[in-house]
């Protein structure tokens, strides 16, 4: 019977439009790199300084990173096919977290530096995603993409920061290939492993028959209401992102233990939600998106209240554990908003899609900075210790204010800009 279930959802895999395929295998080999760049990088940091200002920073530097490519890639896009420079994000990022890993002296200008090269690279990657995810899917299969996709990631967030975790936890004085091993050396040994499974990536993103987008301009200022209620939406999104790749390495760093603590915590999570997120995307419609959107707000807002309550290594876990679950279901609801609202506003303002990639990148980090400024101004006003305890409860607070906002943006496009979304 299971034999037969999975069978039929590979043929139903089988039967989606080329494109479609192809941006998912790429993406599903991307997805075990990502909790490598969004969770061991931070707890590189911590172990090499000991200061979670500098997590922060790192962060910042490299949100402002993904913005400067993100601009750069719409001039870009003139010249170079929209899947060469995925590819380049991909291999890039790869290269990027080498280097990093073997500096061996970390301090704010080195961090600044490798945050800000590493969000460019992140940039090509994410901006050029949105774009060919935006032009090979439509409203009535993104839930089906996007679940897809946020099992892949929830998938290998179970398996990589295990064996990632172990693997940092038991390398000290081993030996490999005549050296003796640390830490830091086992950091190096899985970039090299990351960039191979980079090319791999690219190999199949080569497959696909994508086309770029017709060129017009693409950087504007003013925009219609309906966008701008989105590039709220898109604050308050960037707002909290910042903390769902700093704080778990933080907190687990500084209260639970080490890497292998925070691999097995970000494992027992990811297999809490990996097959609910591919059972969503594959059966529910537009009309539920709202419904595990909320759900999903709500997880995140209380794993941050008992962290804040707590501030001990149980809060730490049910708080990764919330964040974990959260993550997935906001994006299979949110990226789909997205996707649904670039079409019903490029079509009323007849503008390159381009254009409000660009532009939600810019609203991101509006969000994104200021939480990463607000985590830091308390650490140093304040405490570190008041910053970790209270500023996930602020922006997990905030974001609850995502729910009404979103609800009445799908409701103006349904009713007032139906003709102009199909």
């Amino acid at each position: 019977m299971l034999i037969n279930k999975l069978t039929g959802e590979l043929s139903f895999f089988k039967s989606q439009p080329l494109n479609i395929r192809t941006l998912l295998i790429t993406n599903m080999l991307y997805a075990i790199i990502l909790p490598i760049i969004e969770i061991f990088v931070g707890a590189y940091i911590m172990r090499n300084t000991g200061n979670s200002s500098y997590v922060v920073i790192y962060q910042l530097c490299m949100y402002v990173g993904i913005v400067c490519t993100s601009a750069l890639n719409g001039e870009l896009l003139k010249y170079f096919k929209v899947n060469w420079l995925y590819s380049f994000g991909i291999l890039l990022s790869a290269i990027v977290l080498m280097a990093m890993m073997s500096i061996h002296s970390i301090g704010i200008e080195q961090l600044g530096i490798a945050g800000f090269i590493l969000g460019a690279s992140t940039g090509f990657f994410w901006t050029n995603r949105y774009l060919l995810a935006l032009n090979s899917t439509n409203d009535g299969n993104r839930n089906y993409f996007f679940g897809l996709e946020s099992f892949f990631f929830s998938f290998w967030n179970i398996i990589v920061p295990l064996c990632v975790g172990a693997f940092l936890g038991s390398v000290e004085g081993t030996k490999l290939f005549g050296k003796v091993m640390d830490v830091n050396k086992g950091y190096q040994v899985i970039t090299f492993i990351v960039l191979f499974i980079a090319i791999g990536a690219c190999l199949v993103l080569s497959k696909g028959k994508f086309s770029n987008p017709v060129q017009k301009k693409f950087f504007y200022v003013h925009f219609h209401p309906l966008w701008k209620k989105f590039l709220a939406l898109a604050g308050l999104k960037g707002m909290v992102q910042g903390f769902l790749v700093t704080a778990p390495a933080i907190l687990v760093m500084r209260l639970v233990g080490n890497e292998e603590s925070l691999g097995l915590i970000q494992s027992i999570g990811g297999a809490l939600t990996a097959i609910l997120v591919y059972v969503l995307g594959r059966v529910t419609k537009p009309k539920h998106r709202m419904t595990i959107f909320g759900f999903g707000l709500i997880v995140f807002f209380i794993g941050t209240m008992v962290n804040g309550l707590l501030f001990c290594a149980i809060g730490v876990i049910i708080f990764v554990l919330c964040k974990v679950l959260f993550q997935p279901l906001h994006d299979l609801a949110y990226f789909p908003t997205m996707m649904k609202t670039i079409d019903a506003v490029a079509a009323i303002e007849k503008r390159n899609e381009y254009t409000y990639i660009l532009s939600h990148e810019i609203g991101l980090f509006i969000g994104r900075a200021f939480g990463m400024i607000l985590f830091i101004a308390l650490a140093y006003l304040i405490s570190e210790t008041f910053a970790l305890k209270y500023a996930l409860i602020i922006v997990g607070g905030l974001q609850l204010l995502s729910l009404p906002l979103a609800k009445h943006i799908i409701k103006e496009i349904d009713t007032k800009f139906s003709k102009t979304n199909n």
